[in-house]
C-alpha cells in the first residue's frame, strides 16, 4: 500500500539438495514493529603472504573474499503500550528474536538461516552475535523496553559458491598436467600470480627433482597462504 511503513522481518529459512535457500513457514517469523536505526554492511577481503625464512617479506596477494555482514543498529523491542498495535510483553518479544535467529535447529546443532528483509535489503545469514540491553522496568523489576545489539555473517550454500567463483579461484585446488616446458616456477606464477610458492607445490607432490618436470605428470597446486 503507497506510503504505508516498511516494517524489518526476520523469517528462518530452509537450503534444498540443490542449494536454494527459501522462507521455511514452519518457523518462526520476527516482526518489528520499531525499525531499527539505520544498518550496516561490512565487506572484507583476506590477503596470504608467502615468506620464506630469511627473505624479505612479499607482496600480499589476494587469497578470498570474506562472507559479507550485516549490523541492525539499534533495534528496540517496547512493552511500555506506547507502540500502536504493539501488545506482547518485551519477554514475549525477545523469545520471539531468540527462537528465530538464535534456536538451535533440530538435530544439526546450528543456528538457523534466516532472511532479513527492510525495504530494499534482502539478506540472507546466520546470527553471529545476539545481545539484549534492558532500560526500562516496571516496578516489579520486569522489563519494559530492551535495545537490541544484531550481527548476522552471510550465508551461501556450497553451489552458490561454486557458481560464484566459477571454479576458477586460487583458493580452490587445481589439478594441471605437465607440458613440455612447463617449470614449476612457471606453473605457480601463472596460478597463484607468484613464482616463490614452488617450494611448497613441490613438497605437496612429493617431488625431488622438480626442476624437470615430467610431461603428463598430474601436479595438485590447493590454496596456500
Amino acid at each position: 500500500m503507497a506510503g504505508q511503513k516498511t516494517l524489518l522481518k526476520i523469517s528462518a529459512c530452509t537450503v534444498s539438495k540443490s542449494g536454494t535457500i527459501s522462507v521455511d513457514t514452519s518457523r518462526p517469523t520476527f516482526q518489528a514493529l520499531i525499525n531499527p536505526s539505520g544498518y550496516g554492511r561490512d565487506y572484507s577481503i583476506r590477503y596470504a603472504k608467502n615468506q620464506a625464512l630469511g627473505q624479505a617479506s612479499n607482496e600480499a596477494k589476494f587469497h578470498a573474499s570474506q562472507p559479507e555482514k550485516l549490523t541492525l543498529k539499534e533495534l528496540v523491542l517496547d512493552g511500555t503500550g506506547a507502540v500502536p498495535g504493539l501488545t506482547k510483553s518485551v519477554k514475549a518479544q525477545v523469545e520471539s528474536l531468540r527462537n528465530t535467529v538464535y534456536t538451535y535447529v533440530g538435530t544439526k546443532h546450528e543456528a538457523p538461516i534466516v532472511q532479513v528483509v527492510w525495504g530494499s535489503l534482502i539478506f540472507y545469514g546466520r546470527a553471529e552475535g545476539l545481545k539484549f540491553d534492558y532500560t526500562l522496568f516496571k516496578a516489579n523489576g520486569e522489563p519494559l523496553r530492551a535495545k537490541i545489539s544484531l550481527n548476522f555473517v552471510e550465508y551461501q550454500s556450497a553451489s552458490e559458491i561454486v557458481k560464484e567463483e566459477g571454479r576458477k579461484s586460487p583458493d580452490l585446488t587445481h589439478l594441471v598436467t605437465v607440458k613440455a616446458g612447463d617449470t614449476l616456477p612457471l606453473l605457480c606464477e601463472k596460478i597463484y600470480r607468484d613464482p616463490s610458492y614452488y617450494l611448497a607445490v613441490a613438497r605437496i607432490n612429493g617431488l625431488t627433482a622438480f626442476r624437470q618436470l615430467e610431461p603428463g605428470t598430474s601436479l595438485r597446486f590447493p590454496p596456500l597462504g
